[in-house]
């Protein structure tokens, strides 16, 4: 599958207000695009907030996190999914393959939760 940029702050802001997952070394939100275009692909966004230092070691956590969504998108990403993933205090410290089992855990967590709201009240009831 194909993975996009995010680019515009409105689709991050929405992101942030659906579904997110926290795990160590990163934070991970999503929104589904209900867009036509977005029905065969998915967007991804990058944050690195000013609390984790300075430039380079933003530039760096973001540079990171590229290179593991990359690895893991195409084949766990939802078509018609904006995902957001968030840069933490430790994720330029951990090992590469450390990040990207994390990042593996929370895209599948992040999906069950959109199935989840996706089925209707009386299918959920049933499995709990």
């Amino acid at each position: 599958m194909k993975v996009f940029i995010l680019k515009k702050r409105k689709d991050f802001v929405k992101a942030a207000q659906e579904f997110k997952v926290v795990v160590n070394g990163l934070v991970l939100q999503a929104a589904l695009n209900l867009s036509e275009k977005a029905k065969d692909c998915c967007f991804v966004g990058y944050t690195a907030t000013k609390k984790l230092g300075k430039a380079h070691i933003r530039n760096r956590t973001k540079r990171r996190l590229r290179a593991a969504v990359a690895m893991v998108f195409p084949s766990l990403a939802k078509a018609g999914v904006n995902y957001v993933v968030i840069g933490r205090h430790n994720t330029t410290e951990l090992e590469f393959a450390y990040l990207t089992r994390r990042l593996r855990d929370a895209i599948n967590e992040i999906n069950a939760q959109i199935e989840a709201r996706q089925q209707s009240p009386s299918e959920a009831e049933e499995k709990l």
